[in-house]
């Protein structure tokens, strides 16, 4: 799916202008370059971004807003998932890229094809989500799971509903005798990073593969992106899957065992366990990855989140694309268009404190 040129959503017209004062536009080259200077000047030219799924929804609702404000801007997004968008804006087939992982220290020590000689990637966070463990199964509403017993079925150590494991957490539930399905991730997935770094931070003794980006157990069935991974659980009876929260409507969501409680999802919750998080260390100043502390148990934490960044250029080779890469991440990081994107993908607002980081680093792109 392809994202571009979307048409106004009604309350997604954020603002007769571009929402960030003092940013104006200047055609040169193949852009518009944001200076000093009246906010009701518009911004002008084409970039183009690949990458997580997770945020297809908040990228549709940005891309909108900041369309429908600016109509000579063209933002293309191709939501093919986060591993590809990192290799695409590697490669410079991608001004930016949308991933739910931040950049490796090994890709970090690499050249990217968009930036100016000597120019590092930064990793900016955007958008903050709850991973659901999302299932399909007749009857069952109330499912509740811990993190080993979620180790357990991904891993193929569970391969029944009524296994005791999950007949333990679930007292005087409907557990069918029925085979469990797992649904995971085909593609290098953000996603799948984010779900086995919980799994291997909470349930070391079940859960024996390190964090990576795909999947790493031969079981059940694959689908590609979020919406591929929907439709595979929703066509298969006695399924389960992890998908980020905006991809769930229609199945039903497990409860999360944090700390000795049972937890229901929540933005708020992902939210909190990100304000608690500190900065990955050793990082260009700029740089914004987060180390999310998936152990955080304090009440209705969701330490099963993902944060899905906006990586770009601290500086562009093609300064003009550069003025529109920075002008689009103040953007996206500002309180209206996270709002916005809360309402359409049921993602968490940046902090007022994330958020400025964010834009006072966007502000730096070249």
């Amino acid at each position: 799916m392809k994202l571009t040129r979307i048409a106004p959503l009604g309350a997604l017209a954020l603002c007769g202008a571009l929402v960030l004062a003092g940013c104006a536009a200047n055609e040169s080259g193949s852009g518009a370059t944001p200076s000093s200077g009246s906010s009701d000047t518009k911004l002008a030219g084409t970039i183009n971004g690949i990458g997580s799924s997770a945020q297809g929804t908040a990228q549709q609702t940005w891309i909108a807003g900041i369309q429908t404000a600016n109509p000579d801007l063209n933002i293309n997004y191709d939501p093919q998932g986060s591993g590809a968008g990192r290799k695409s804006f590697i490669s410079g087939a991608a001004d930016f890229a949308g991933s739910d992982a931040a950049l490796s220290d090994d890709e970090l020590k690499g050249t990217f094809a968009v930036c100016a000689d000597g120019s590092k990637a930064i990793d900016l966070p955007v958008y903050i989500s709850p991973i659901a463990i999302a299932y399909n199964v007749e009857g069952l509403t109330d499912l509740k799971l811990d993190a080993a017993t979620i180790a357990g079925i991904f891993s193929g150590k569970i391969t029944t509903w009524n296994d005791p494991k999950i007949a333990a957490l679930n007292e005087g539930a409907k557990l069918p005798d029925a085979a469990i399905t797992v649904v995971h991730r085909s593609d290098d997935s953000g996603t799948t990073q984010n779900f086995t770094e919980y799994l291997a931070a909470n349930a070391k003794d079940v859960w024996t593969a390190e964090p990576s980006q795909t999947f790493p157990f031969q079981v059940g069935d694959a689908a590609k992106g979020t919406s591929g991974v929907a439709e595979a659980t929703k066509n298969a009876k006695n399924s389960i899957t992890y998908i980020d929260e905006s991809g769930a409507a229609g199945l039903s969501i497990a409860e999360l065992k944090v700390g000795d409680a049972f937890v229901k999802i929540s933005a708020d919750g992902a939210a909190a366990v990100v304000a608690d998080s500190p900065l990955v260390t050793g990082r260009e100043q700029n740089d914004l990855a987060i180390a999310i502390d998936r152990t955080d148990t304090k009440a209705n934490a969701w330490p099963l989140v993902l944060v899905s960044y906006m990586i770009t250029c601290q500086e562009y080779k093609d300064a003009a694309k550069g003025a529109l890469v920075s002008a689009y991440v103040q953007y996206v990081a500002s309180d209206a268009a996270q709002k916005a994107a809360a309402a359409q993908a049921g993602s968490a607002p940046l902090s007022a404190e994330l958020s400025a980081k964010v834009i006072a680093a966007a502000q730096t792109i070249k």
